[in-house]
């Protein structure tokens, strides 16, 4: 409850700000997200990342978040092409429409709906799913769809210079190879990490305005119908096959990839100026929606 409240109160901070007519509001914007990409983001990689025992078993829930997310790809670059979207407005809607909010308001959602007994699997899905790509994939789709020059070949080297690239493929390794994070940095990475929600709740305030032009957007309802429906609708009639249906880690699959669009993601289209606007209005408009699909998800799984 305390977090949820420093969250709101961050919110409404940054809509505050973001009225005041003498602030700087592009560099706040600009330190904020180079915060948490560049500070929160590996201190997460190096605080959870390390400690996932690398196993056949985890596959399956974890691979939901990568389905979606490569789905996501798949089906607003094709319609992207085909209806000739820009690639700001393709790429935003593949990155947060394809992310999934499994941490802030997943793992608060997934324990009071599902118990303690839950949240590791809630966990992995997080980590092994979504904080892996926003660390990865998301890099590589916003370096494609905010080229301009038609240059791709400074691509990899964009992305090998992003720094959660590299703490996740440094951690990654440590995982692989059984090393854990040293003791004494556990605190520090923890006491960042906790300030993820407040600061990306904060920069979403910063950017959010919701006017009539964007909820009768067809690319806002575009995202949010990918998002809160089709995403879950199709890992349900996939996993079941291969999760039985009335298992816990099925049931928390499922929800999770229900979940709201990842506030992070929309901070990494904001970074790559994919449509900042329709960005911010997914991730923070999203959470309020989504309470009642994931109530209707609940219910349908049983």
């Amino acid at each position: 409850m305390t977090g949820a409240i420093i969250a709101f109160l961050c919110l409404l901070l940054g809509l505050f700000l973001q009225k005041q007519p003498n602030l700087p509001l592009d560099k706040i914007t600009k330190w904020v997200n180079a915060y948490l990409l560049n500070i929160v983001l590996p201190a997460l990689a190096l605080l959870y990342i390390p400690q996932i025992d690398p196993g056949w078993d985890l596959l399956l829930p974890i691979s939901a978040a990568w389905f979606t997310f490569l789905l996501s790809w798949l089906i607003f670059g094709t319609i992207g092409k085909i209806l000739k979207w820009d690639n700001q407005t393709t790429g935003c809607l593949v990155i947060v429409s394809g992310l999934a909010n499994t941490s802030f308001l997943g793992f608060p959602v997934v324990e009071a709906l599902y118990g303690k007994e839950a949240l590791p699997i809630a966990l992995l899905i997080d980590q092994g799913g979504s904080f892996l790509l926003v660390s990865s994939l998301s890099i590589l789709v916003g370096s494609i769809y905010s080229h301009k020059e038609g240059n791709l070949s400074s691509i990899p080297m964009k992305i090998l210079k992003f720094p959660p690239f590299g703490f996740l493929l440094a951690t990654i390794a440590m995982s692989i190879l059984g090393w854990k994070t040293p003791e004494f940095l556990i605190p520090i990475v923890t006491l960042i990490g906790k300030t993820m929600a407040p600061m990306a709740i904060f920069a979403i305030g910063l950017k959010f305005s919701l006017d009539f032009d964007s909820l009768s957007s067809r690319f806002y309802w575009f995202g949010m119908g990918y998002r809160l429906l089709l995403a879950p609708i199709m890992v349900w009639l996939i996993y079941r096959n291969f999760i039985p249906e009335n298992s816990l880690e099925f049931k928390v699959t499922v929800l999770e990839s229900a979940m709201a669009p990842m506030i992070t993601g929309s901070i990494v289209a904001i970074q790559y100026d994919l449509r900042p606007k329709l960005a911010t209005l997914l991730a923070g408009l999203g959470i309020p929606i989504s309470i009642v699909t994931i109530m209707i998800w609940y219910y349908f799984l049983g």
